[in-house]
């Protein structure tokens, strides 16, 4: 049977088809027994008769139901002939079904099932940063975060920078307006200044010729000192204010 039946745990049998030709004289005596051997036991697990006797021989097909029985306990098959007779183009069909309580623990719906309970002491638990591989993969990653907190540190002293130094360079544009300012202001005082005239200044010319009195020694015009002075201490006041303000930013 274990090359006729397919091999699935929970495996049934539940009937017997077969068919045959029987061939022998009207006058004889012949039955055909259709068996199989019980494998787990003595005697057959299965064992169908047919009584030709007395009767010409033809072709029969039967239908046997029988009691469900898992199908290791079938048996070698055999059909037998007693009397005088023989059978011909016999076949024999097994109709089976699946039990799938078979197992009852392999659905809680199975009659039997035990609910399995879990063993906390028993049960070990891998710890998966045991493995080497993930236990390496997890200082990588760490190692590129670290490398990026690094760069965004970089970026961050970058952006501050940039803004000390917009903020540096606004308030020297501040500085050099107002000393501009300031300039043109006394600039344009001593231009008033000088284009006011007393009318106590003011005499009458008599008419006539004045010839040029004025005669230069040489034509080489000496600098202006006091405006060279005047001008570097514009300059060193200047950059100890943009001083004052690099010192200002850098304690903030």
């Amino acid at each position: 049977m274990k090359n006729i039946l397919p091999q699935v745990a929970g495996l049934q049998i539940n009937g017997v088809v077969y068919r045959y030709t029987a061939e022998k004289k009207p006058e004889d005596d012949m039955l055909v027994h259709i068996s199989n051997l019980n494998a787990k036991g003595d005697g057959y697990i299965f064992r169908n008769t047919d009584n030709w006797s007395k009767l010409p021989g033809n072709t029969i097909q039967k239908s046997v139901p029988v009691p469900i029985v898992f199908a290791d306990n079938w048996g070698d098959g055999s059909i037998d002939v007693e009397g005088n007779g023989r059978v011909l183009d016999a076949s024999v069909i097994y109709t089976f079904q699946y039990d799938p309580c078979f197992d009852p623990q392999s659905s809680p719906a199975c009659p039997g099932y035990k609910n399995p309970e879990y063993n906390v002491e028993t049960t070990e638990i891998d710890d998966p940063l045991n493995d080497e591989y993930i236990r390496k993969e997890f200082e990588r990653k760490a190692s590129l975060d670290e490398e990026d907190e690094k760069e965004k540190q970089r970026a961050r002293a970058a952006a501050n920078a940039e803004r000390r130094q917009n903020r540096m360079e606004a308030a020297l544009s501040a500085v050099n307006t107002a000393l501009l300012t300031a300039d043109a202001a006394v600039a344009a005082q001593n231009f008033f200044t000088l284009a006011e005239i007393p009318s106590s200044y003011e005499i009458t010319i008599p008419g006539g010729e004045y010839k040029d009195a004025i005669r230069l020694v040489d034509a080489k015009l000496p600098d202006n000192t006091r405006a060279l002075r005047n001008n570097l201490a514009q300059q060193l006041l200047h950059e100890q204010m943009v001083d004052l303000q690099y010192a200002n930013l850098e304690t903030e």
